[in-house]
């Protein structure tokens, strides 16, 4: 059994988890514009940061890539068309212009950021506000339990080539946090006990989102994606669970399979 792991960082990531609350929660709360610009300003911060990872010795390309992102964000959800969709791949296309390392790795999570975040705007504005808080506290949920209990537990590795911090304690005691959220949202009469299941499901889809970021910072030889979220890293390592559960709950949607939040 490992030793736990130090709690030096928790005061900085306590007091940022605070002011990203805030924000995020009033930006959810009001929607609209608001929200969105919320979404293009993190994703172009995370578009960045993931340009730099891959490139480090060009960092004004990693600016232009994610003003690139901004403006392509802003611009589909602006016409609110289908037919759209397709720039949100140009981002992830234009890194391709250049060598980087692993570059069909890095086109294709800049274009699953790019494609995640449009969702979670469309999520907010079409499925309501419920079914985003539902998504958030699944995350959040499963975050902060994986990160006290593997923590404090500590035991095998989850998953050691790619993210050696993670253990399957912490790993677990995720899918049960989640899966807390989906009985709460049932209990308070926002959806069916198969929220319950799902929860869960969608839960792991944004470990794995977490583990997929740690297989790029280790292949990029860097700690955090940056250093913008004192105690946090750099956005890409906040947001990058959101980014797989969001993906999963679109999978969900297409077949069928994601129910109905909310009144």
């Amino acid at each position: 059994m490992s030793a736990p792991g130090t709690w030096r960082d928790l005061p900085a990531r306590f007091g940022s988890a605070v002011v990203m609350a805030v924000v995020g929660g009033a930006a959810l709360g009001v929607g609209g514009v608001w929200f969105a610009a919320l979404v293009v300003a993190v994703t172009a911060a995370m578009v960045w940061e993931l340009a730099r990872m891959s490139a480090p010795d060009r960092p004004q390309e990693a600016l232009a890539l994610a003003a690139l992102a901004a403006l392509v964000l802003a611009g589909v959800l602006a016409l609110h068309s289908p037919f759209a969709l397709a720039l949100l791949l140009l981002p992830g296309l234009a890194s391709l212009l250049r060598p980087r390392l692993h570059p069909l790795v890095a086109a294709s999570y800049a274009s699953a950021l790019m494609l995640s975040s449009y969702a979670m705007v469309a999520l907010r504005e079409g499925a309501g506000l419920a079914t985003i808080l539902w998504l958030v506290a699944v995350v959040i949920a499963s975050d902060l339990a994986g990160y006290f209990v593997g923590r404090s537990i500590g035991g095998p590795k989850f998953w050691p080539a790619i993210s050696p911090k993670k253990t399957w304690s912490g790993t677990v005691a995720g899918w049960l946090g989640a899966a807390a959220v989906g009985a709460g949202f049932v209990l308070a009469g926002q959806g069916p006990w198969v929220l319950v299941a799902i929860s869960p499901l969608v839960g792991f889809a944004g470990q794995l989102g977490d583990i997929m970021e740690s297989w790029i910072k280790r292949r990029a030889g860097v700690k955090d994606s940056s250093a913008l979220i004192p105690g946090h890293g750099g956005a890409l390592d906040r947001f990058d669970a959101l980014t797989g559960a969001v993906l999963a709950v679109l999978v969900l949607g297409l077949f069928g399979a994601m129910p109905g939040i909310g009144g």
